[in-house]
């Protein structure tokens, strides 16, 4: 009798002793290297750029978005899915009304001002941003962590052995300096520590501007002349045709002279995801072609062998 009078107190006790924080079951890296906390899969997700809804459904967590922004076309079921605005102009309204129970972002590209405005009002945002092919792959581990979904570990390792298969069959090749135009007027580019720099860095393709600081700077037309690039790579979309044409005047240019300008699938190299491999090897063909060629025929889109 008194053994169950003192488990009714002890019962009594614990019910008013505050209630401590359960543990996190999910950390996931943000991109500045703090962990993010989830108690629980996320099952409403929305994504904030094309390339992170396609990382998705990359990984088979597809089932989780309920939400994602203009040009996220790949696969073709993501045409599908609702907007809330573009990358760069988010309609807060409309996020909020959703209910997301995860928000992921791209660090880089959207607004900073609006992704704090969404977590003062309570929201979950992860903050990602791809610098090294290997965050290709984190990404898609984490997706799948973070939703419980999917198979985007199994998705990563085939990512990461396709990445060792192209290193392996460019090991020792000579470098080649090539000039990577983004856009044509004005003149941007990437500086090395792009993801596309680093892509192309797996069969010797040496970023002229490498050493510049921010990410995606202007550069003229002199310093391009300057640097004597060997190659010069653009992006080719609909829309977008002729970004190299302004080239062939300019002769002095080894790239010019010797024909070597090359159009890669702006879908492809642009966004990070395994996509983006398709787009490294036929870059890393047309370097291989350089290496060894003394005058080529100036390639502007070659599509027996896969450019737009």
């Amino acid at each position: 009798m008194q053994g169950s009078a003192a488990g009714m107190l002890l019962a009594a006790a614990l019910l008013v002793l505050p209630a401590q924080p359960l543990a996190a079951d999910i950390s996931i890296a943000q991109a500045d290297g703090k962990m993010l906390e989830l108690p629980a899969p996320a099952t409403r997700v929305i994504t904030l750029a094309p390339h992170l809804t396609e990382l998705f459904y990359t990984a088979g967590a597809e089932d989780a978005l309920i939400a994602t922004v203009e040009y996220s076309d790949t696969p073709a079921a993501a045409k599908t899915i609702p907007r809330i605005g573009d990358a760069f102009q988010l309609d807060l309204e409309r996020i909020v009304e959703l209910q997301p129970d995860l928000l992921i972002a791209w660090q880089s590209g959207n607004p900073q001002a609006a992704l704090r405005r969404l977590e003062e009002l309570g929201l979950t945002i992860w903050q990602t941003e791809v610098r090294q092919l290997s965050d290709i792959g984190r990404l898609l581990r984490d997706i799948e962590a973070a939703t419980g979904k999917g198979d985007g570990s199994n998705t990563a390792q085939a990512f990461q052995h396709r990445i060792r298969q192209i290193q392996a069959r460019y090991a020792g090749s000579t470098p080649v300096r090539y000039f990577y135009q983004v856009a044509r007027q004005p003149l941007y580019t990437v500086n090395g520590r792009h993801f596309i720099s680093r892509a192309l860095a797996l069969c010797g393709g040496e970023n002229v501007f490498a050493d510049l600081g921010p990410l995606a700077p202007t550069v003229g037309l002199e310093a391009v002349i300057a640097t004597a690039p060997s190659a010069i790579f653009a992006p080719a979309a609909p829309g977008y045709e002729g970004q190299l044409s302004d080239w062939p005047k300019w002769r002095q240019v080894p790239a010019v002279a010797n024909g070597r300008l090359y159009y890669l699938d702006a879908d492809r190299i642009n966004r990070p995801t395994p996509r983006l491999l398709d787009a490294v090897e036929l870059a890393c063909h047309y370097l291989q072609k350089t290496r060894g060629a003394k005058a080529l025929k100036t390639v502007i889109a070659e599509k027996d062998e896969g450019s737009p």
